[in-house]
């Protein structure tokens, strides 16, 4: 099964040995210190830790993969810029124009990183509510009460303190060494930027903030997700205490009926599709014990069958269009107006404001339902490449964008991607390695050299971060949690407060 720790970009399952002085070894130290440095993209031998697979590695590698389709879009986008907006964000064909790199299908490698959202979302919904769902089936429900409290009690601390080290580290790195970056301007003085970066923080840390922005666009453009993710893990944990004593068929009926609420009712597409991840975890949990819904069980011959085309349909609802309109137009105008979208744009419910989520959580649901009955796509994903991305995909998600904005900035200015604020924040790299830029949007000669340099380093820092900032966080949250609760009883001990009461 999954690990308890899941969520958004989790890894998998990071050893949680300390070293304690009683127990430090020069030895150790140096292969630790080894370790750090060490690029582990680039061994090729195989390691216990990487070849074993669990009966859910299929999850952790779909995550890892959507991250890097986080990765490509960025990359995409900003080497092109407005252009890139408008050819990558909008149909094939839209106002009459054809790109391939627009057309279905292909376009998710080139505009994926709002699906790859929707799909962590997703499988948050479902890692979350692992453990607690299983104890919930076998009637264990004081146990699952004790579950979903632990989780719950760490889930700030999990998703913050990354955050927090990586967008410290990033202002700071800005302040001093005076780099140029085309992003909003710091403060005058070192501490006025640390208070204004603490004030937007909390507001932006708090699960009830209407603004989330004025921490985001400073600070880390790409960590808008993480305060959804913390409100979705809220939803998982009350649903999953609320529903703890119901029926089989009542438990899923509510999952149901909460997810639609939340898509058709309000505006919350990021609850329903926390809440379709939890359904399709009960489900999955339900089969294993052969215990389905008869309706279910009635289509299990049918299975592959329907799964395969449920992911078709998910990789073309995944290339929705997703350029914003300008605030005073109804988003859905653009969606109605598309080639392949005209009569897709008329199911999108009246609650749903920006309509390109609705057709998101349908991609996200039907691709999660369908990886782990379909045996070659299931596969793909338990693959190496897939498994090593899950287990920085967290760390990939915080450090992709620094490096963005700094050496690839850089390369892309100087292989022939130049805007005119490069020629006043870095004319010293502006066309100094000029490429070919023909050839299909997306395509480019000149993107993809500037790959070559950039990829290696990201995983490199990914990997670092992982080490130093990610696992260890995990660590911090689970040795708080133990230092502020009481240890339970002893089942001995509590039948004998039992009989003498």
């Amino acid at each position: 099964m999954p690990s308890t720790r899941g969520g958004l970009l989790d890894h998998g399952s990071p050893e949680d040995r300390k070293l304690s002085p009683t127990t430090w070894k020069p030895t150790r130290t140096a292969r630790w210190s080894l370790d750090m440095v060490r690029p582990e993209f680039l061994n090729l031998r195989s390691s216990p830790k990487s070849s074993s697979v669990g009966p859910t590695g299929w999850l952790d590698g779909l995550r890892g993969f959507a991250a890097f389709l986080v990765y490509l879009q960025h990359h995409q986008l900003w080497a092109h810029g407005s252009k890139g907006n408008q050819v990558f964000e909008n149909a094939f064909g839209y106002d009459g124009k054809y790109y391939s790199a627009a057309f279905p299908f292909v376009r998710l490698l080139f505009s994926g990183g709002h699906f790859a959202v929707a799909v962590f979302f997703v499988i948050s919904g479902y890692v979350l509510s692992c453990k607690g769902l299983r104890l919930v089936q076998e009637g264990q429900t004081s146990g699952a009460s004790d579950t979903i409290g632990s989780a719950l009690f760490r889930r700030w601390l999990r998703l913050y303190l990354p955050v927090i080290v990586v967008t410290f580290v990033w202002l700071s790195l800005r302040h001093w060494s005076g780099l140029w970056v085309d992003l909003p301007e710091m403060k005058p003085s070192y501490r006025e930027e640390i208070i204004t970066w603490y004030q937007t923080f909390k507001n932006y840390s708090f699960v009830f903030s209407t603004n989330i922005y004025e921490f985001t666009e400073p600070y880390h453009a790409h960590t808008w997700s993480i305060p959804i993710e913390f409100k979705g893990s809220i939803i998982v944990y009350t649903a999953l205490s609320a529903f703890s004593r119901c029926t089989r068929n009542a438990r899923l009926g509510c999952e149901v009926v909460l997810a639609v609420y939340f898509l058709y009712v309000v505006d919350g597409f990021y609850g329903a599709m926390f809440m379709s991840g939890v359904l399709l975890c009960d489900l999955d949990l339900l089969a294993q014990q052969d215990e389905l819904p008869r309706i279910l069980r009635a289509f299990a011959g049918f299975k592959e069958l329907i799964f395969f085309h449920l992911f078709v349909a998910a990789l073309y609802l995944a290339g929705v269009p997703a350029f914003d309109a300008p605030d005073d137009m109804d988003r859905m105008i653009l969606i109605s107006k598309s080639p392949g979208w005209v009569w897709l744009s008329h199911l999108k419910p009246q609650a749903v404001f920006d309509g390109k989520w609705f057709y998101l959580f349908w991609a996200a649901f039907f691709v999660v339902a369908s990886v782990p009955r379909l045996p070659l796509l299931k596969r793909f994903f338990e693959t190496r490449f897939c498994q090593y991305l899950a287990r920085i995909s967290f760390a990939l998600y915080l450090v992709h964008g620094p490096v963005i904005w700094t050496l690839g900035d850089r390369l892309y200015a100087a292989v022939g991607f130049a805007r005119p604020l490069h020629e006043n924040g870095i004319p010293g790299w502006v066309n100094t390695f000029s490429l070919s830029t023909k050839g299909p949007i997306g395509f480019e000669f000149a993107f993809w050299v500037p790959q070559l340099i950039v990829l290696p380093v990201t995983l490199y820092a990914a990997e670092v971060v992982t080490k130093l900032v990610d696992e260890p966080s995990v660590r911090v949250a689970n040795w708080f949690y133990k230092r502020t609760t009481r240890p339970q009883p002893s089942a001995s001990k509590y039948q004998h407060s039992q009989s003498t009461r």
